[in-house]
């Protein structure tokens, strides 16, 4: 799949409305929780190589629960998607989220499970992600 935008063409066309539309409508995650901020700063930069838009905006990532441990880090437990159950790098994409991951600040494990339902389509990418595609949906 090819990008018909980049990202700076994107935040130049939707201006202040930018940060509110890369968020994926259906992702269930901790927006409130102090780790948060790391957390997705880490998955914007993982890239299905197939696809030039981040892992996040895509909304392949389902949902992530944080569990703090006394004295410890957090364990992070991340439920997410692939486009297809086809897609050649899915040996490698739970890998590549946990090695983004570990880094944050505060995190002490990282689960990731593929999971199939509800299957991923289009209209659970983040408004930015449509527009870098020209995918309307």
């Amino acid at each position: 799949m090819k990008a018909v935008a980049n990202e700076e063409m994107v935040r130049n066309a939707v201006g202040d409305q930018y940060d509110e539309m890369a968020e994926p409508p259906n992702a269930e995650v901790p927006r409130s929780h102090k780790l948060w901020p790391g957390i997705d700063k880490a998955l914007r930069e993982v890239y299905d190589p197939e696809i030039p838009v981040n892992v996040y905006e895509l909304g392949l990532i389902y949902k992530i629960e944080i569990k703090d441990n006394e004295g410890r880090g957090a364990d992070l437990d991340v439920k997410m998607t692939l486009t297809s159950p086809h897609c050649p790098v899915a040996q490698e994409m739970p890998g590549m989220i946990q090695n983004a991951l570990f880094p944050v600040d505060g995190v002490d494990n990282v689960d990731v499970e593929i999971i199939w339902e509800p299957s991923w389509e289009p209209s659970m990418m983040a408004e930015t992600a449509k527009l870098q595609l020209n995918m309307f949906t």
